[in-house]
């Protein structure tokens, strides 16, 4: 039993980070990174913001800045004012015996349900309840990343070969809950609540790559409907589409080095 009474507090004190990602979408560029994460703070027990390694580290995520609002953004990032390196700084800075960074690049790989595995083994058979679990997207799996109204304005279903009409990748299971049976299939432990929005209530990191933005613009610029709008500018306006909680850096091959040097277990989801 104490596998599971340990987790149980666990998501209670990661509470935080489903109000700190709704706090971050209604905040905007211009809000002080600082005023958004007192706010979090005041809709959060006081014993939440304190208990376990991986809550402290969602404090954290929710403190440093994102930055958007973006009007355009170069093919390359050479300033740390263009992507999230406090956020990013706080990943690699995470000190726990299980952390897992998973490289995801196709869309319709089972990435989502191998993330879902993974926490459950570590967290409730390997008793690992601030098991750290980071997601580093790119390729064509960086749609999941934009928010529907990204995806409606830049059409971006008709990038999947028709496999997915909507963002349903960041879409939570109606009725689900941290406090549903471990045993329950269609709960929120389950398999048939494969998405973002449920893993990163259980702590989980979802990166972002400006690399792949910016080859996703660059393609969408090759389209006539699209074509008077430069990339930079796409690449911008997608950026600033980034679902809320996202961690921005500017190449994700590259900051695969800086997980592997940080001592984050690497996995392929293929």
């Amino acid at each position: 039993m104490d596998s599971i009474v340990s987790p149980t507090g666990r998501r209670t004190a990661l509470r935080l980070m489903g109000q700190a990602t709704a706090l971050l979408a209604a905040a905007g560029a211009a809000r002080p990174a600082a005023a958004v994460a007192a706010e979090a703070a005041a809709q959060t027990p006081e014993s939440a913001l304190t208990t376990g390694q991986l809550g402290e580290l969602a404090v954290r995520l929710v403190a440093a800045p994102r930055r958007r609002g973006f009007q355009t953004v170069p093919f390359m990032l050479t300033s740390a004012d263009s992507w999230d390196q406090e956020a990013a700084n706080d990943v690699l800075a995470y000190r726990y015996r299980s952390r897992q960074m998973w490289e995801v690049t196709e869309l319709s790989a089972p990435w989502l349900g191998l993330m879902r595995e993974a926490t459950n083994g570590q967290v409730f058979a390997f008793g690992n309840p601030d098991f750290l679990p980071v997601a580093a997207v790119h390729g064509t799996a960086h749609l999941s990343l934009f928010d529907q109204p990204t995806w409606d304005r830049y059409k971006l279903a008709g990038l999947t070969d028709g496999k997915f009409a909507a963002n349903s990748f960041i879409v939570e299971k109606p009725g689900v809950s941290p406090a549903d049976d471990l045993q329950d299939l269609d709960g929120f432990y389950g398999p048939a609540n494969n998405n973002i929005i449920s893993l990163q209530r259980r702590g989980a990191v979802f990166l972002a790559c400006h690399d792949s933005i910016h080859a996703i613009a660059r393609k969408l610029h090759g389209d006539p409907e699209f074509a008077t709008t430069p990339a930079d500018a796409i690449a911008a306006d997608l950026t600033n589409g980034l679902i809320p909680g996202a961690v921005l850096v500017p190449s994700m091959v590259a900051f695969l080095v800086e997980l592997q040097r940080a001592g984050f277990t690497y996995a392929k989801a293929a």
